[in-house]
């Protein structure tokens, strides 16, 4: 009977996510890897629970997992403090209890080994809105309110200067294909960018084809609250800056289910890295702090 219950176990935790694709993103849950941890590769210091919900959370760092893809965090090795000292090198909590997300182009993404030029890597957290802890624990935008607020400050982006900070990204289902990066908040040389997909024409599925970008406001390297809320089924933008006098309120920006946008979403933020033209150059965001909200 334990052998049964912990095979079921093992079941259910491998289904996850794609992490380091241009613009699209096929979920696949990798496994959970049980290597024993040395004890000299463990962080000093706990995990804050009040900077996040770490439950409602997966982690995915571009270090391979020992076949070509990217390794797979769940929250009970963050909490715990179990990550190795590789991974530790791309997210680690600083003396302050923020978080470090650093990360450059690897190669290693969950869909497997990328070339130069191909695919973008991350150092990125993925929410579970229930804690469920599989790649079914999303929500629709066709009811409810939901809500991300990230608080974080971009320390550097080399190379072109763009990551993406925080996402809505829909999700294929029975029925439903394609796999949207709906919205992306992108910090673009100290600017954020609100980049939005809207209806797609002739039957085409959601993509960046159809994209829209709108300069939302300049946070250089500053402390900053990046809101991003669907209510209504409508996407809203709201953003914080205390050293830039910033206190934008929320902005509309698109009707996403009065134009038929029937995916399932999930939230995502921290450090998606858009260089995959070398293996030098880095970005590094810190993470203060993540609250979400479903209602």
């Amino acid at each position: 009977m334990k052998i049964l219950k912990y095979s079921l176990f093992l079941f259910v935790m491998i289904m996850f996510i794609t992490s380091c694709m241009s613009e699209e993103e096929t979920e696949v849950l990798p496994p959970i890897e049980d290597d024993p941890i040395e004890e000299d590769t463990i962080p000093d210091g706990g995990m804050d629970p009040e900077v996040i919900t770490w439950k409602n959370w997966y982690l995915s760092v571009p270090v391979d997992r020992g076949n070509g893809s990217a390794t797979s965090i769940f929250y009970e090795d963050i909490v715990n403090n179990r990550l190795s000292a590789e991974e530790s090198k791309y997210f680690y909590e600083n003396d302050d209890g923020s978080y470090t997300l650093w990360t450059k182009f690897t190669g290693f993404t969950t869909s497997g080994l990328s070339e130069l030029g191909d695919k973008y890597c991350r150092t990125e957290l993925r929410e579970f809105w229930r804690g469920n802890q599989d790649g079914y624990d999303n929500w629709s935008m066709s009811s409810g309110v939901h809500i991300l607020e990230s608080t974080m400050r971009v320390d550097y982006v080399e190379g072109n200067g763009r990551t993406i900070v925080a996402q809505i990204h829909g999700k294929d289902s029975p029925g439903i294909s394609g796999s949207p990066a709906t919205v992306k908040i992108r910090w673009n040389s100290g600017m954020i960018q609100i980049d939005h997909y809207t209806k797609p024409s002739g039957g085409d599925p959601w993509t960046s084809k159809y994209d829209k970008k709108v300069d939302f406001a300049r946070v250089d390297n500053e402390v900053f609250t990046i809101k991003v809320k669907i209510e209504d089924g409508k996407l809203f933008c709201a953003l914080v800056c205390e050293e830039k006098d910033l206190d934008i309120p929320y902005t509309e920006f698109y009707d996403y289910a009065g134009n038929g946008y029937i995916h399932e979403n999930y939230f995502k933020t921290g450090n998606y890295f858009a260089w995959n033209d070398d293996y030098e150059k880095a970005a590094q965001v810190i993470l203060h702090k993540v609250v979400t909200e479903h209602r």
